[in-house]
């Protein structure tokens, strides 16, 4: 089996093309370097070469409040993206697997939202992820959209400045005598590599479609925070944020908790606790 990941530098990228290669396939790295994925000629002569069985595309323009100020390039990246994808699978007959994001919805729900839930994004981030959803689920005959929250990893989040969640709370307790974190965000984080394993089980899928893959479990920002600087015996003074104290520049849901039924009743979910990722990503 030979498996070309679109996004191989980035968070989850490098994490999904190791996992692949540790299970003794091959796998082409490619990045904006290699392809750009906005331009259909260029995407159709470079994995037309490689002939691939598998894309997947973990490449996103995911920096929520550059999105909002660059839509074009958000839509241009995360939807026209993935529709040159599907189309290109097509013409190749392999299949697709396209990482989306519970921010496709509007977190007014208080229990964990199904993927047969309404979609509803709330910001331009959203809004284009949602869209290229759209595109490959009308043209595409082979794909998975698996909907993730709360990626960190390894490898820098180049999207982000380099820091994920994670470094950056270890950064602050560092530089600080107390951190203030928001407790009103409730999400299910997410290590790439527990998603990377995830992925790499859905190689050969006895379905297609939309599925959730996040790990068990959900917590505040707060609450995340809580569990690192317990693992690591951080002394650093925590305290919940006061209401106000951190401006929205971007609308965000509130509670944006995936549940991985699609995955479960096909007996595909492997995914553990997301305690259970963050132990294994400190260590």
């Amino acid at each position: 089996m030979k498996v070309a990941v679109i996004g191989a530098l980035g968070q989850l990228g490098v994490d999904v093309c190791n996992e692949f290669e540790k299970d003794k396939v091959e796998v082409v790295r490619l990045d904006i370097d290699n392809v750009d994925i906005t331009k259909i000629h260029t995407v159709n002569r470079v994995l037309t070469e490689i002939k691939p069985e598998i894309i997947i595309n973990t490449a996103a323009y995911h920096d929520v409040e550059q999105c909002e100020k660059n839509p074009c390039i958000a839509y241009e990246v995360n939807a026209i993206g993935a529709k040159n994808l599907a189309l290109v699978s097509n013409d190749l007959n392999c299949g697709l697997i396209h990482i989306s994001t519970d921010y496709v919805f509007n977190g007014n729900k208080d229990i964990p939202y199904l993927e047969t839930d309404t979609a509803f994004p709330l910001n331009v981030y959203g809004n284009t992820k949602l869209a290229g959803e759209r595109f490959i689920s009308a043209f595409a005959k082979k794909f998975l959209i698996l909907r993730t929250s709360g990626l960190y990893g390894k490898s820098p989040c180049r999207g982000k400045g380099g820091l994920n969640f994670v470094e950056l709370m270890l950064k602050l307790a560092k530089e600080r005598d107390e951190v203030r974190v928001v407790d009103h965000e409730i999400l299910t984080p997410t290590s790439t590599l527990q998603l990377a394993r995830q992925i790499v089980n859905l190689k050969e899928p006895d379905f297609y479609g939309i599925a959730h893959a996040t790990p068990e479990g959900y917590c505040s920002w707060y609450q995340f925070t809580k569990e690192i600087f317990r693992l690591k015996n951080i002394k650093t003074t925590l305290n919940i944020a006061k209401p106000g104290e951190f401006p929205e520049k971007v609308a965000r849901p509130y509670y944006s908790v995936l549940e991985n039924n699609v995955l479960n009743q096909y007996n595909h979910n492997i995914m553990n606790h997301w305690s259970d990722g963050l132990k294994e990503y400190l260590k």
